[in-house]
């Protein structure tokens, strides 16, 4: 019988892969890694690892269960081309979405649903608010993503400094969570966590060890439900000095903290088992 699989779960934006803005290439032109194009939108390369990481990530496929774990929409998602195997499980849309193959999950997405609809405040209530007080000065697209959470994308530099923190007490009342990452604002719902669609993979498979890495707010959950987490160097947790007894706080940035974040997934799967 095969030993059970240690279950590696990770976020994808900013964590194992970048835009072209978020890869912090701190080295001269000529000494800077080859990277490998792993997103197209619209025609436009978008998405980006090293080739480094692109072997790594292969590697990892074959030894052990990579899932995939982003808040991404499932449309969002499959413009992403990953390097290795493909994933037979995928989490998207901050766990409201199981994929299979492929495939949402039906059962598992209406568990989510009935949560969320017992939990917190509605989607519509949210959305109406942020709407409301928010100014299109600053904002330029409002977005609901997958009828489960809602985002705006903004102009970083014309965000007025205390908006983000007031709608953050507003969403706490109600239940929600407020994320910014880069250009986006999110409000997900406290429900709606990347942790739970883990533990679920988990237990169907029956994955000995669980590791997880992540940059943003989002993350937090997941990281502190894995017996192991990473988180780079830059976004959200790193600015607030999070951590846990279990993370470890990398100092690489950018594109540089994929190719590590992928070195340490490969060692910890390779060490030695707890007892």
């Amino acid at each position: 019988m095969a030993p059970p699989q240690v279950l590696v779960a990770s976020d994808l934006d900013r964590t194992l892969i970048y835009s072209t803005a978020a890869l912090s290439l701190a080295v001269p032109d000529a000494e800077a890694p080859r990277l490998l194009c792993v997103e197209i939108y619209e025609g436009k390369p978008l998405s980006y690892m090293t080739e480094t990481a692109a072997g790594l990530l292969t590697e990892l496929g074959t030894s052990a269960l990579f899932v995939p774990t982003t808040t991404r929409t499932r449309e969002q998602y499959r413009r992403i081309s990953l390097p290795g195997p493909a994933p037979r499980y995928a989490i998207c849309a901050n766990g409201g979405h199981l994929l299979v193959d492929g495939v949402s999950d039906p059962d598992w997405h209406a568990r989510v649903t009935e949560r969320l609809t017992n939990e917190c405040a509605s989607l519509a209530e949210v959305r109406e608010h942020m709407a409301a007080t928010s100014d299109p000065l600053w904002v330029r697209k409002h977005r609901v993503a997958e009828d489960l959470f809602v985002y705006l994308v903004v102009e970083r530099e014309l965000l007025p400094e205390d908006w983000v923190k007031e709608l953050a007490v507003w969403a706490e009342n109600r239940g929600w969570t407020v994320s910014l990452q880069g250009r986006k604002i999110y409000a997900v719902p406290k429900p709606l966590t990347k942790s739970a669609a883990m533990r679920e993979v988990a237990r169907r498979t029956g994955a000995a060890r669980t590791l997880a890495a992540g940059d943003s707010l989002l993350d937090a959950d997941l990281l502190l439900a894995a017996d192991r987490g990473w988180r780079p160097g830059h976004g959200e947790l790193a600015e607030a000095g999070w951590t846990a007894p279990a993370i470890t706080a990398l100092p690489e940035l950018g594109v540089a903290a994929g190719e590590r974040i992928l070195r340490e997934f490969l060692a910890a799967c390779e060490g030695p088992r707890p007892a």
